[in-house]
């Protein structure tokens, strides 16, 4: 039994059908309906309930009820991996910067959903004494943002992400914010155009997650170049945009939802003709 917005339990159901056992996610009724068949194709069952908020109570309880375990990466992602190096996420984007001209980056930008990646990199820079920053872009609406402003001893209410697989309603058990450095929110419709513009510029088919991480990426970059230091900035491609083809790639969703990147593509646009960011006049 997992929790999830999608990705992971994709994941999951894969390597629960190669154990031979039953799979169940509990997901927002929002979830792509790519990643649903995902799941399904992997064996998995779907239960679909109405906010992001519910899933946590749904899948501890269709677990007590089915004899299950529920998983709850939510709580558990911070401490899955040993943080200090042993193949983690943090240890291969050093490895594979070895022999790159700035081996060590100034920032590394990733965002939270359980808050695990965050979490794993943040503690692996601290541990091994690199002057690398740790940027969270967080999409609008989300706790984790104000979270990290405010700490964790008043627990502030977000609401559901429009932003699949990043951005929660509550603070994560998971995230940690005293390992980050700067946090960033990122409006929907930005995460949407850097995820289009990517597809663009280097014909890389991303979701809109890996769009919220470029969103931050390019004003890193900005800022850098404002102050003329050279350095290496590295973000994560999150999952591929197939599995985003009838929303977030789709206008008429996009429109439903409220949601006009195109402001935001130019803004994009702008930077990449003069090197300067003005989001202010998205």
């Amino acid at each position: 039994m997992e929790a999830s917005s999608g990705s992971t339990a994709v994941s999951e159901a894969y390597f629960a059908q190669l154990l031979g056992l039953p799979f169940i996610a509990v997901m927002a009724r929002t979830t792509s309906q790519e990643k649903i068949d995902l799941i399904e194709q992997f064996g998995g069952s779907c239960l679909l309930v109405e906010h992001a908020s519910d899933v946590y109570a749904a899948a501890e309880e269709v677990a007590a009820t089915c004899n299950g375990h529920y998983m709850d990466q939510f709580t558990y992602a911070e401490r899955a991996t040993d943080w200090r190096g042993n193949n983690n996420i943090a240890e291969s984007i050093f490895g594979q910067l070895q022999l790159e001209e700035h081996p060590v980056p100034d920032w590394i930008v990733v965002g939270a959903g359980t808050g695990g990646t965050s979490a794993t990199i943040g503690r692996y820079l601290r541990y091994h004494s690199h002057p690398t920053r740790l940027l969270v872009v967080d999409p609008e609406n989300s706790a984790f943002y104000p979270g990290w402003r405010g700490g964790t001893d008043g627990v502030p209410a977000g609401l559901p992400s429009r932003i699949e697989g990043i951005g929660r309603p509550r603070l994560e058990p998971s995230f940690v914010p005293s390992v980050i450095d700067r946090m960033v929110q990122v409006p929907d419709a930005a995460s949407v155009a850097a995820m289009r513009h990517l597809s663009d510029l280097a014909g890389l088919h991303a979701g809109p997650s890996t769009g919220t991480n470029l969103w931050g990426v390019w004003q890193t970059i900005a800022g850098m170049v404002a102050e003329g230091r050279k350095g290496s900035i590295v973000t994560l491609m999150c999952d591929g945009g197939e599995r985003y083809a009838g929303n977030y790639y789709n206008q008429d969703w996009l429109a439903v939802q409220g949601l006009d990147p195109a402001p935001y593509e130019a803004v994009i646009r702008r930077f990449f003709d003069t090197g300067r960011w003005d989001p202010g006049v998205a």
